[in-house]
Parts: C-alpha cells; structure tokens; sequence
C-alpha cells in the first residue's frame, strides 16, 4: 500500500453501507491509507464482495460482513461480528436507505420516512453508542457519521423535509456524542452537498444545474471528495478535532 497523509496502517476501520457509493469511496481511500477495512453491506452481496476484491487487488486487507441494520437486533449483531475479527479502531456511520430511486420513490412521503428512521437514524445512533463504549473502555477510538449540508439551512419540498429531520437528527446526536466519550474518543460529521452518487447521475436537467449553481466550484461533488475528507477526520491529522460538522459542499453559494 502507498503511504498517504494521515497513514492508517494497522488500524481496522468499519464503514457501514460500502457496497456502493460514498461508501464505497470511503472503504477504498482508508484502504489505500494501511487500513484493514470491513466492507458492510445488506442487500448488494456481490457489490460488496466486489469492494472487497478491489480493495486486495490494491495490496490492502478487506473482510465483508452483509447485515441488515433495520432493526435493534441487526446493529449488535454487527457490532458483535467485527469484535470478534478485531477490535474497531475507526468506525464510520455511513449506512442509508435510497428512497429517491427505483421502486421506493414511488413510496408517500410517509412510507419512506418510517423506513429512512431505522437505518439512518436509529441504526446510526445505536451503533454509534455501542461502539463508543467499548473504544472508550479501550481507550481510542474515532467515530464517523454521515449529515446533510442543507440540513443546517433547511431545503424546500418533500425531500428537503425528510433528510432535515433524519439527516439533522444524527448531526445533532453526533455533537453531544463526543462530549460522552471524550476526550479517548473523537466524533465527528461530514455534511456533504450534492454528491453525484445515483440520484445525481439520473437527475433532471434542473437538478443538474442547481446543483452546480448552488456550488461556489461550479460542480458536482463526486464520491472521492467525500472519502478524502473522511480520511482526513479519522486519521491522527485530526487529533484535536471532535464534534465538528464538516460542510463537503464545494462552497455551498
């Protein structure tokens, strides 16, 4: 593996929802720092073992484990599988439903926050806590989660409505997370804009350039401008941050 800043070498790192995506993105970069990576995923079986093949094709070390986060049981079930691989030096919360493509945008408004809640928000918050613990007992740790920039600020229609109140619970949570488990343990958030994952590859022309307008860069953000920055918090470069928000928008203008 090629040293990079902020070099991992050694330590595990756990990035729920790694099959496809920012995730995806995100295992790949801490591999490509040293670190032995746990690719999760749920449904996508193959998607993740391909992650996973990638990644030892690099020269790094990836292990999978496929697990379904939706209810209480499934998260310490996880928690427990990786123990029993290796105690978790890096954890990052990066698991998600998306309910904006196929058969699910079809769903109410309704429909689809009752099954955002468990996964992206209540799955995040337990994982979080029964991680936390044993990291703080160990002694150091770094956890990881996913926000929204526009949470902050607020977005207009049904979307903006669903992701302000999960995407802001967890920003919110994350906050008052690291207060409990410091100083072993630092937690922290990203809070990317618009990211070209799916959605953003099949979106309207509209959103295609609100998307570029509302970027002081003038562009999409990609998958990689994510990664980097998540590597960047859970490295040891980022010793003294902890409770921070960290808005990956390109500048939202």
């Amino acid at each position: 593996m090629v040293d990079d800043e902020g070099n991992l070498a050694g330590q595990w790192a756990v990035v729920t929802g790694s099959s496809s995506g920012i995730g995806r993105a995100i295992a790949e970069e801490l591999a490509s720092c040293g670190a032995n990576v746990v690719v999760h995923g749920n449904v996508r079986v193959a998607e993740a073992n391909s992650v996973a093949a990638n990644i030892r094709e690099m020269g790094g070390s990836a292990e999978v484990v496929i697990q379904d986060l939706a209810e209480p049981a499934g998260c310490d079930a996880l928690v427990d599988r990786i123990w029993s691989l290796s105690p978790a030096d890096i954890w990052i919360n990066n698991a998600g439903l998306d309910v904006l493509t196929g058969e699910m945008a079809k769903l109410s408004f309704e429909e689809k926050f009752a099954q955002l809640w468990p996964v992206d928000v209540a799955a995040t918050i337990r994982l979080s806590r029964a991680v936390g613990d044993r990291m703080k007992t160990r002694g150091s740790g770094t956890i990881l989660n996913i926000g929204w920039d526009q949470a902050a600020t607020g977005m207009e229609g049904e979307s903006g409505e669903m992701f302000a109140a999960t995407k802001g619970s967890v920003m919110a949570f994350t906050r008052s997370l690291a207060k409990s488990l410091g100083p072993e343990v630092r937690v922290n958030c990203i809070a990317p804009g618009w990211i070209k994952t799916q959605w953003g590859a099949e979106a309207s022309e509209y959103w295609q350039q609100r998307a570029v307008d509302e970027s002081i860069l003038n562009r999409w953000g990609t998958p990689d401008d994510i990664a980097r920055a998540a590597r960047f918090l859970v490295s040891p470069d980022a010793r003294f941050i902890t409770g921070q928000i960290l808005n990956v928008n390109g500048g939202q203008a």
